[in-house]
């Protein structure tokens, strides 16, 4: 994502980074600039409980995509990132893992690959693939001022190859696909660039002065619904949709909105709740027409807003601030090269000005996971894999 008052320094800076630091860095590189040792890989998951994980969405669940032959100001694949990740400045947003990380770990499918990593062939895909999107909206022109991106459509182009790919040179029958697809999760969190590099930034899109809210909501909606019956017509069954989170509490937005006291913005909330209110409206529609398949629905905007509400209990002391980043509340310009991030990174909600800790990626998949319907409607991934 990108901060929307502060785009000419953040593209002066980042263009020039990106360049510099296109090939990335391992996590030795990593220990060297930071004075720790590499982090030791994760134990080994369960048993597998799906036959694969498919996976859309932006730069909350990124882990590389915009590395690979995009022209794109949105990457992550420099020091301080993935300062706790076991490979390093892999592309992800945070610190270390993200919450698809530690999805796949629950289910037993870890380690996915990004689409556009040149090692995506093959029997690699077979467990899944990665096609989010760091900028990617639901709308196709969200995130252009960015650069380039697979927006949406274009994942669901990119899965369509993946199928493809799987008949071509897996030698899968059809009724193998078949039962394969079916019993395959897809987990898609997009949104939040709809609003933080669209909607949010009338400097740059005509959207808000084309939609007042509700009906801006109801066309995410719509574009939302066109593509997953797009995916459930090629035969996916198994649907997880992580709704939008409180994006006026983000570091970024508090501080470019100048929230007094360090407040979370109100009405950027209210955007947001709009279009989780029709996301969640959307799951009923869908179970009900749709009884072969299964819709959920992930109250991340709950979740995150429980934390927020009572961040000692989880084991966080700030809450309003980036641990890596430039500006007010570190907010205004995100985690640039070498920068020194904050200590105590797991007592930090956020990572930097838009993205949060690995700490709270790990929460959040916890609750979608195993928690109770006013996390994950009407039921939750573990019981999922049971159907």
């Amino acid at each position: 994502m990108g901060a929307p008052d502060s785009q000419p320094v953040y593209r002066m800076i980042i263009s020039l980074i990106t360049v510099i630091f296109s090939c990335g860095f391992n996590d030795g590189v990593v220990a060297l600039v930071m004075g720790t040792s590499p982090p030791d890989s994760p134990p080994a998951g369960p048993e597998k409980q799906f036959t694969a994980l498919f996976a859309f969405g932006d730069s909350i669940t990124d882990n590389g995509n915009n590395n690979y032959f995009l022209s794109s100001l949105a990457k992550a694949n420099y020091v301080p990132y993935g300062v706790d990740f076991e490979e390093g400045p892999s592309g992800r947003f945070s610190n270390g893992r993200t919450c698809l990380d530690y999805i796949g770990d629950l289910i037993g499918i870890p380690n996915l690959p990004a689409f556009a990593n040149p090692s995506a062939t093959g029997r690699n895909i077979l467990r899944g693939v990665n096609y989010a999107s760091a900028a990617a909206g639901i709308l196709d022109e969200t995130g252009q001022n960015l650069g380039q991106r697979f927006s949406l459509s274009q994942q669901v182009e990119n899965f369509e190859k993946t199928l493809n790919q799987l008949r071509n040179t897996m030698n899968m029958s059809d009724e193998e696909i078949s039962h394969y697809l079916s019993k395959a999760l897809v987990v898609m969190t997009l949104g939040s660039n709809d609003y933080i590099n669209n909607y949010l930034v009338p400097s740059m899109y005509p959207t808000s002065f084309m939609y007042n809210p509700k009906d801006y909501a109801d066309l995410l909606i719509e574009r939302y619904a066109r593509q997953i019956l797009a995916m459930h017509g090629l035969g996916l069954r198994k649907f997880f949709f992580g709704g939008i989170g409180p994006l006026g509490c983000i570091p970024n937005q508090i501080a470019t909105s100048l929230a007094p006291g360090g407040k979370c913005v109100s009405f950027v909330n209210d955007l947001v709740g709009m279009f989780n209110t029709r996301l969640t409206s959307l799951v009923d529609q869908l179970n009900t027409k749709h009884p072969e398949a299964i819709f959920v629905y992930g109250n991340t905007y709950g979740a995150f807003s429980d934390i927020l509400n009572n961040p000692a209990a989880y084991g966080f002391k700030v809450i309003d601030r980036g641990c890596c980043g430039v500006g007010r509340n570190e907010g205004q310009v995100t985690c640039l090269p070498f920068s020194i991030p904050c200590r105590e990174r797991n007592h930090y909600m956020f990572w930097d000005a838009f993205h949060p800790t690995q700490a709270v990626h790990q929460i959040l998949a916890q609750r979608a996971y195993t928690g109770p319907p006013s996390d994950c409607y009407p039921i939750n991934l573990q019981q999922m894999a049971l159907l």
